[in-house]
């Protein structure tokens, strides 16, 4: 597809400059209508090499040589710069052009122009220019107005369907909004015209061909998304030339589409996350009491989530802080959105960008698929924060369900998972955890900024903090995991993979640090409680 605009030398030669010289086409006359981009004038041997193609050479002929060969290779390098035509005003040097130049412009597809009165050629130069600029504006004005009736569609309540509909009509061929991978989107085909292709028929024609290159009667302009990266492109529009040939305006009218295409989809974008901010707020109203058990449910019918009969179960997802509040929070809403699509429950989403936090409320049909249900959801939540490119190495999500039952449980169960998800940031990873077991560590992560909880823990373990920071092998490891086994030193031995006699010394040695019988239960309920801790305490 020419792409660059320009006029044809057919025009070029109706123009009152050339006119005037007696144009007389001796080579090539049914190639008039190539696109003339720029002039040039010029009397030098290896003129070809000053060229890029697409011009309209003017010479009396003094660089074309006078032996045949000369001409011939003269003639071949013009062509193969892929200049529009060549024309040559007769006078002092041919009083007719040779045979051999004209049969070697013929030969290569060139055509050749002969001018049998003397032209002023800086009078031809500003004239074709002129008009090779006017022609241009003109190919602007109709891109215009294809950006303007665009415009008016999505004023008068259109979207993007009818937007490429008028694409589609303008340029008499079938168009795509595809995904920057190349997942359709959208296909609007002309409405106009029996013989117009269906544009689905058309886009299944093209999936082999598009993995390679996109094909070479087409036009492929992306959407801006305005971010960096894989976010600099939101989607592509692409142009096929099935119905009609695509012109240099067809390109200028897809560019044109593109930026009215990218200020719907920016503000599809914003209005999702608006929809998610809100479905937020109201979680985090009926969380802290400011929404009634009574007002609940009708609030959240107008938001879209009709539960059954069953309970509620309130979950929280709680992010890595280094995305507060600079994550994309509406590709995660819409990513998690289309995964909690298959849990089969009724599901209402919000999220909660100043705290890094995502609530959801699930519809149970019975208590008894709380596990299977929060499962399922916890898998969505990661996968969904998995796709929006959110997740970070080191720093899983965590997920968090409450206690499930009514709209008045919901609200004590939403705030009590939204503290405990903050709480359990750090702990070993799991799928999900369950509220109801992180109560210790919700106490303590509440206690974190009270100094009697950091000198507890300097009491309890601070001899074994002494001695990992000096000695090896660090024996706290050892410790928390004797202890996450209840003092069952096979197990602890297989997961630390030491020999039992090494856990026996390793154990000695921090009975003796720590001056504890490491079989009495009140010293494992403290050492277990200081382990815990020691995460939240200012001073650890």
């Amino acid at each position: 597809m020419d792409n660059q605009g320009g006029i044809t030398v057919q025009r070029a030669l109706e123009l009152p400059g050339l006119r005037s010289g007696l144009p007389e086409v001796v080579a090539c006359a049914d190639r008039l209508g190539r696109t003339v981009r720029w002039v040039h004038a010029g009397e030098v041997p290896n003129i070809a090499s000053l060229l890029k193609g697409g011009e309209l050479l003017l010479t009396t002929g003094l660089g074309l040589g006078t032996r045949p060969a000369e001409q011939r290779a003269f003639v071949r390098r013009l062509a193969d710069r892929g200049i529009a035509a060549l024309v040559v005003e007769l006078g002092p040097r041919f009083t007719r052009l040779p045979g051999t130049l004209v049969e070697t412009a013929r030969t290569a597809g060139l055509p050749l122009v002969q001018l049998h009165r003397e032209v002023p050629f800086v009078t031809v130069t500003e004239e074709i220019h002129t008009e090779i600029v006017n022609h241009h504006y003109a190919l602007l004005q109709r891109a215009e107005e294809v950006h303007r009736r665009c415009t008016e569609a999505l004023l008068g309540g259109g979207g993007i369907p009818q937007v490429l509909r008028i694409l589609a009509d303008f340029t008499a061929n079938p168009v795509f909004l595809e995904t920057p991978d190349g997942q359709l989107l959208y296909a609007a085909g002309p409405v106009a015209g029996e013989a117009a292709a269906d544009p689905l028929q058309v886009w299944e024609g093209l999936r082999g061909q598009r993995a390679a290159e996109p094909p070479a009667n087409a036009v492929v302009v992306d959407v801006p998304g305005g971010g960096h990266g894989t976010g600099s492109v939101r989607a592509r529009v692409v142009l096929v030339g099935v119905s009609a040939p695509l012109l240099p305006v067809h390109r200028m009218a897809a560019e044109r589409t593109a930026g009215v295409l990218a200020v719907v989809l920016m503000q599809a974008r914003q209005e999702e996350e608006l929809a998610a901010r809100g479905r937020g707020d109201f979680l985090t109203d009926l969380a802290e009491g400011r929404i009634t058990a009574e007002d609940a449910p009708a609030q959240a019918r107008v938001l879209g989530f009709r539960p059954g009969s069953g309970p509620l179960l309130p979950l929280v997802m709680r992010l890595s802080s280094d995305l507060v509040p600079a994550g994309n929070w509406s590709v995660l809403a819409r990513a998690v959105q289309e995964e909690l699509s298959s849990v089969g429950v009724p599901v209402l989403l919000g999220v909660r960008p100043v705290e890094g936090r995502v609530p959801l409320l699930v519809s149970l049909r019975a208590e008894s698929e709380r596990t299977a249900v929060a499962d399922r959801v916890a898998a969505a939540l990661r996968a969904g924060v998995d796709r929006a490119g959110l997740d970070r190495p080191g720093a899983p999500p965590v997920v968090v369900a409450g206690v499930s039952g009514s709209w008045a449980a919901a609200s004590a169960g939403l705030r009590h998972a939204a503290e405990t998800a903050t709480a359990a940031l750090g702990l070993p990873a799991r799928p999900w955890y369950d509220a109801r077991r992180l109560d210790i560590d919700l106490l303590l992560w509440r206690l974190r900024e009270h100094p009697d909880l950091a000198a507890f823990v300097d009491r309890a373990i601070g001899a074994l903090r002494t001695h990992d920071a000096t000695s090896r092998p660090p024996l706290l490891p050892t410790l928390e995991t004797y202890l996450a086994h209840a003092g069952r030193k096979a197990e602890t031995a297989r997961e630390l993979h030491l020999n039992r006699q090494t856990l026996y010394n390793r154990l000695a040695r921090i009975s003796e640090l720590l001056g504890a019988d490491l079989d009495d239960p009140e010293t494992v309920l403290s050492l277990s409680l200081a382990l815990r801790a020691r995460r939240h305490a200012s001073a650890s």
